[in-house]
């Protein structure tokens, strides 16, 4: 029997008082987000009956839709109205999810958006599979778009979201991972898709070379910020906030930014300790307090966060060329947003 996916009842509109920029985009965007929700769940469908349920237990639980809502709102700043944006916001949302499944088999993560991971429900196998099929389906919407340079442009991005995520990989117990080795991983794995949401609608507007390149610009450096902040927060204590367990990153051996600083920053004995709970991944009780306090110590989540900041000001100040109408000034004020979560 075919799978139904049945659409929940839509929520009202949140009034506009008291919102973070986040739910201040989300409510500007309500409608053209409510067409992206209803393509999502019309491409869940299928006749296997744990593709829609898997995908839809991932995308139904509680994520704020960044990525495609950069789309829409893109579009709606240049002026393209049209059905291509929301196409490609729900093919951006699909490639997405895709990861996130991908991810959370590669990590063995626990929890993702404060749930269980989708894998440790259904399987490694069914998660990897259903990423698959997401994957699948958001090149159909792609070609359905109508523009074969944004369909290269979102294809480029799963690729080098691949390689990131390989990279990242490849890094994983290596305390020898540079600064600039980490930002190119991050760059890749994270930011490369927020930079191809903002450029699709530069591309399926028409619009001049000059502006698309803005739109990348100021995906990117939000996606840096994004992925700077996340790394932080994971070693400030306050990674439940994300819907993740707090310590991920250092369990798992991965040398984000607030590690390569406190590496630089190192004496011997200190240098001694990563090369241990880093490179070996020999942990125990009591390590993950010490190292935040060699963080502390040489300031590696100030950096951090003061390094989000920057991106964040690189990504406003990409806007500038655009006339300062709402869809504007709400992509600003979640560039500014992005970093607040830190605070």
């Amino acid at each position: 029997m075919d799978s139904i996916v049945k659409v929940k009842a839509t929520a009202p509109m949140p009034e506009p008082a008291e919102l973070n920029a986040a739910e201040r985009l989300a409510t500007l965007a309500f409608d053209d987000m409510r067409r992206v929700d209803a393509l999502i769940l019309d491409r869940l469908q299928s006749h296997v009956t744990l593709i829609p349920e898997l995908a839809r237990y991932l995308i139904e639980a509680g994520g704020k839709r960044v990525r495609p809502m950069i789309t829409i709102a893109a579009a709606n700043m240049i002026g393209c109205r049209d059905e291509a944006p929301i196409k490609l916001a729900a093919a951006v949302e699909f490639i997405h999810t895709a990861t996130l499944l991908h991810d959370d088999v590669v990590d063995e993560s626990g929890m993702r958006r404060g749930k269980a991971a989708a894998n440790l429900v259904w399987g490694n196998a069914s998660s990897v599979l259903v990423g698959d099929f997401l994957f699948a389906r958001s090149f159909s919407l792609m070609v359905e778009a109508g523009s074969m340079k944004a369909l290269g442009v979102l294809s480029a991005a799963a690729s080098t979201i691949a390689e990131g995520e390989v990279r990242q990989l490849a890094a994983v117990k290596d305390t020898g991972v540079s600064v600039e080795t980490y930002l190119e991983i991050i760059d890749a794995k994270t930011a490369a898709l927020f930079a191809a949401a903002a450029q699709v609608a530069g591309i399926v507007a028409a619009r001049p070379i000059v502006e698309e390149k803005a739109l990348e610009t100021y995906g990117r450096e939000l996606g840096l910020a994004f992925q700077l902040v996340d790394d932080a927060l994971d070693y400030d204590g306050a990674a439940a906030k994300l819907g993740k367990s707090v310590g991920d990153d250092f369990r798992e051996g991965k040398v984000t930014l607030p590690v390569a600083l406190s590496i630089l920053s190192a004496d011997d004995e200190q240098r001694a300790f990563w090369d241990r709970v880093i490179g070996q991944l020999d942990q125990h009780d009591g390590d993950f307090e010490t190292a935040l306090a060699y963080m502390r110590e040489h300031k590696a989540i100030e950096a951090t966060i003061e390094a989000a900041h920057n991106r964040a000001a690189k990504a406003r100040q990409a806007l500038a060329i655009f006339p300062a109408n709402e869809w504007r000034l709400a992509l600003e004020a979640l560039a500014s947003f992005v970093v607040t979560r830190a605070h």
